[in-house]
């Protein structure tokens, strides 16, 4: 996590100005919903990738507001069902079943601000079309929300970004 502001992308206009390509967006219920979330008994969840990354398996889970890591696990495996058909949270499908996965990571009760393509009701074909993005942020951060994440069992735990209350307690705390 940083302490530094969160950069809102732009998009050069034809006269060469630029203009923002996002804006602070809070995803709730059906918005949510279709903008890739999975609902699963009440928790809005998503898997997420690092930017790097062109996987098509997530490599962290996210959900909305603070749960306990029990809820964010059944939420995941919800997620992975109903995206991907996938019933299993332990390795990426074509991975080699006989290398053990220890344990399940430990959830993260922290806070991020998510920015999504700021005009979405006036299509542009613009490579931000539909899109959204999460940034992890202070609590203090305008437009930050309360989030629950973890990352997969199976993505190495550098890869994902995920923020680690044993060494930044001030972003982050272990979930219950």
């Amino acid at each position: 996590m940083t302490a530094a502001l969160y950069e809102i992308e732009t998009s050069e206009a034809d006269d060469g100005t630029h203009q923002p390509a996002e804006a602070l967006w809070t995803p709730a219920g059906e918005d949510a919903v279709d903008h890739g979330f999975v609902v699963h008994s009440g928790v809005y969840v998503a898997g997420i990738s690092s930017p790097a990354d062109d996987s098509l398996y997530p490599q962290a889970f996210i959900a909305l507001g603070h749960h306990k890591w029990s809820e964010l696990i059944e939420a995941a495996a919800a997620y992975m069902d109903r995206i991907h058909g996938w019933r299993t949270l332990h390795i990426y499908p074509g991975d080699d079943p006989t290398e053990g996965i220890p344990r399940i990571p430990r959830a993260v009760l922290t806070y991020g601000v998510f920015l999504r393509h700021s005009h979405p009701d006036d299509p542009c074909g613009c490579e931000w079309e539909g899109s959204w993005r999460m940034v992890w942020a202070p609590s203090t951060e305008p437009g930050a929300v309360p989030i629950t994440a973890m990352r997969h069992l199976a993505a190495s735990p550098a890869a994902t970004g995920v923020p680690d209350p044993d060494h930044d307690a001030a972003s982050a705390t272990w979930a219950a």
